[in-house]
């Protein structure tokens, strides 16, 4: 099968350019593939971090994407359009996660409608962005309408694009793991040595800030965590929103001996570190759709505490590979991590992380996508 693949990879960083980068590196085992990557991104204005490009000093890429795609030159989408129509692909796959992408995807599907035959396959990470607004969600259901087939990672988000923009060909595949970056043999200890760290366990956030993360729950959780266990919590991510009012609350809860705090990207070759330094990855999200951090979690075989909702409450099995706990709820939290250290079996718990590898397995979405083609 001929699958061209739209979307972005190495140089710009984050989860969705690892998971299209991963895709292809996948697809092209056994599919003839094709990977029209991103020239650039966002302008500087519209992306909150420090920057999108990935400073990695062991990046995530492949040598066949082909940088085409300017998201501000709509030459560089038609030229795009015009190389997959030329390639005559069975099947051209575009992520969708922020209506940003509404008017280069519409462009490029457009000409790919009136010029090819290809089937337009959307791979959904969000349906409708965190932030909503009326707008937005026209927006999307107009980008979305143009899709042939499409994937979501929870069965929440499938309900939710059936809602959108009616029945049509859907199917539910879980977010892949990524085992990826679990290299180096790191063992805990030496993760620990490695980041000062002397307390008995530990606790990681990851990942960028905001604030639909739900962090403020962790943190109002501590105090409650910190009467009965030794505990470090290392949070590890850029913080978009809110910063002064996380310092603040650190300060009022009396948790600066007790909370570290790497404001920054954390590069690919130090993730190692925090995640093997840790013993539960704590993902108190308020809103979620898909579940990616879940899945690095898990690539590193970490135990999670997740909140109950979206794809966490489908990938994550309550008390077998994590906790699931109401959202906005320090003391579930609280309750869950005190459980996982005092009571639970983590050698029964880590088993069970290792076991369920094969439900979120790269080939299974490989699959899932041919699938669309094979049986039509």
């Amino acid at each position: 099968m001929k699958i061209d693949l739209i979307g972005p990879s190495y140089p710009f960083r984050g989860g969705i350019s690892h998971y299209t980068t991963l895709l292809f590196k996948y697809l092209k085992e056994n599919h003839t593939a094709r990977f029209y990557s991103f020239k650039r991104q966002y302008p500087r204005f519209l992306f909150p971090g420090e920057s999108d490009k990935d400073s990695s000093l062991a990046p995530l890429k492949e040598n066949d994407a082909r940088p085409v795609v300017d998201s501000m030159n709509p030459f560089s989408w038609l030229r795009t359009a015009a190389a997959v129509i030329k390639d005559k692909p069975d099947i051209t796959l575009f992520p969708w996660w922020v209506v940003f992408w509404a008017p280069q995807f519409l462009t490029v599907i457009l000409f790919l409608k009136l010029f090819s035959k290809t089937r337009i396959l959307f791979v959904c990470h969000n349906v409708l962005e965190h932030e909503g607004h009326p707008l937005k969600y026209l927006i999307s259901k107009w980008v979305l309408s143009s899709g042939d087939y499409f994937i979501v990672h929870s069965e929440e988000e499938k309900e939710r694009l059936v809602h959108t923009i009616g029945e049509r060909e859907i199917r539910v595949c879980f977010h892949p793991t990524y085992e990826i970056f679990n290299v180096g043999g790191i063992s805990q200890s030496q993760a620990r040595a490695a980041l000062g760290i002397a307390e008995e366990h530990v606790l990681l956030f990851f990942g960028f800030i905001r604030d639909y993360k739900g962090l403020k729950y962790l943190l109002k959780a501590m105090p409650g965590i910190l009467t009965k266990l030794d505990t470090r919590l290392l949070i590890a991510g850029e913080i978009w929103e809110g910063k002064e009012f996380y310092l603040k609350l650190i300060d009022e809860l009396e948790l600066n001996d007790k909370v570290t705090i790497i404001d920054r990207y954390i590069r690919n070759e130090e993730l190692p570190h925090y995640f093997c330094a840790s013993d539960l990855v704590v993902l108190p999200y308020v809103s979620v759709t898909g579940s990616g951090l879940v899945q690095l979690a898990f690539g590193f075989e970490k135990p999670v505490v997740v909140s109950k909702i979206g794809a966490l409450s489908e990938v994550v099995r309550d008390r077998k590979t994590g906790f699931l706990v109401s959202p906005e709820s320090p003391s579930e939290i609280t309750e869950a991590v005190v459980d996982f250290f005092s009571h639970c079996s983590r050698e029964d718990m880590l088993g069970a992380v290792k076991a369920d590898k094969g439900r979120f397995a790269w080939d299974t979405l490989v699959k899932t996508i041919a699938s669309f083609v094979d049986t039509s």
